[in-house]
């Protein structure tokens, strides 16, 4: 066998392997991805000037100055040339300058924290849209969507229409993890107790797929959903289906869904509760648990000294009595001062929180 053919049977298989390859980063569906894959392509062509070059030159140097080529010119004592100097500086100075100014504007246009001002690059928002507004829980090992305007909630499922901002609020319920529609937008961070921001737009119609970018643990690789571009009235349609098929998500079903499981089928809720994101973000799902808010009001305030050692205990998550399996008050019970026994009777008889040996007050959910 030749060694020619030798080499092509070597690259048959790379054919097959490139093959599987899916190529949405480089030819996406949404104007925020586009600009970001315009962004790679033209970073990579501006090094690539350099790159190019030099390896040319490798070779050519190699080749030039052979042993046994004796027409090149051989000068040991060799040692400038202004000429080559200013090649050799400044065309990566330019190189480094331009990419500075792309990376500086690229930076600040998208921004996923911005909001969009443009619908593609040919179109801008009409003042009148109003953004789709889609909260993200990332759960072990799925993905939970809200609609707050519909009152709706889906698992492993999300839609949007097409040409039409979408604003998402994206937190984690217990490991970070990182939402990523390819076709959509870049990867942003889903962590717990913290919120991220993206603003999107697909401008074609299809059925994507999205993913979790960043390893979560067992169920990571099947961590995987849906995302649906739709026309106006096929979102409407899909709306309605969800309100139709699904059933109620409060946060005791929420408690039930976001133990880790793995291959989750898709799922609609038709009623979700209003407060149900803001209560997964603050870490107080659970009635029994202090929200992030109120502790940070309490921090905010300077602290509480000994008073806050009941308070803090209401964070105490890995205690198995505060996962429900203890009696605890279903009332939100926070200690503000203590005081002695007589002064306690006295400020408590008016207060309608009870007193835990010391003057108590009620703060809302």
């Amino acid at each position: 066998m030749s060694a020619r053919m030798l080499r092509a049977l070597l690259t048959v298989p790379l054919i097959a392997l490139l093959s599987g390859c899916d190529w949405v980063v480089m030819k996406p569906f949404g104007d925020v991805a586009i600009q970001q894959r315009d962004l790679i392509v033209v970073s990579t062509i501006l090094m690539l000037l350099i790159v190019v070059p030099v390896m040319f030159l490798t070779l050519f140097f190699a080749w030039r100055y052979r042993e046994s080529n004796k027409d090149a010119k051989y000068d040991p004592e060799w040692h400038h040339s202004t000429g080559l100097e200013l090649v050799i500086w400044s065309a990566p100075l330019l190189i480094i300058i331009a990419l500075g100014a792309i990376t500086w504007i690229a930076t600040h246009t998208l921004d996923p924290y911005r909001p969009l001002d443009r619908i593609d690059a040919a179109r801008a928002i009409p003042a009148d849209v109003k953004p789709l507004k889609v909260q993200v829980v990332a759960l072990d090992w799925k993905w939970l969507f809200i609609y707050p305007d519909y009152g709706i909630a889906t698992v492993n499922e999300m839609a949007a229409p097409v040409d039409v901002p979408i604003e998402f609020s994206i937190t984690a319920s217990s490991v970070m993890n990182s939402f990523f529609v390819p076709a959509l937008a870049g990867q942003i961070y889903a962590m717990p107790a913290m919120q991220t921001k993206l603003h999107a737009v697909i401008n074609k119609a299809g059925d994507y797929e999205g993913f979790s970018a960043n390893y979560s643990g067992h169920g990571f690789s099947h961590m995987r959903f849906r995302f649906l571009g739709t026309s106006g009235d096929d979102f409407d349609a899909w709306v309605a289906k969800v309100k139709a098929e699904g059933g109620k998500l409060d946060r005791a079903d929420y408690q039930v869904l976001e133990k880790p499981s793995e291959r989750e089928p898709v799922r609609y809720y038709a009623n979700a509760e209003p407060q149900l994101f803001d209560a997964v973000l603050n870490l107080c799902v659970d009635p029994n648990k202090m929200c992030m808010r109120d502790m940070m009001a309490i921090d905010a305030e300077g602290g509480m000294g000994l008073e806050g050692i009941y308070n803090l205990s209401r964070l105490s998550y890995d205690k198995p009595r505060m996962r429900g399996l203890a009696q605890l008050p279903s009332t939100r019970d926070y200690v503000t001062a203590l005081c002695a026994v007589d002064t306690a009777s006295q400020q408590t008889a008016s207060l309608s929180a009870p007193s835990y040996g010391s003057a108590a007050r009620r703060l809302a959910p």
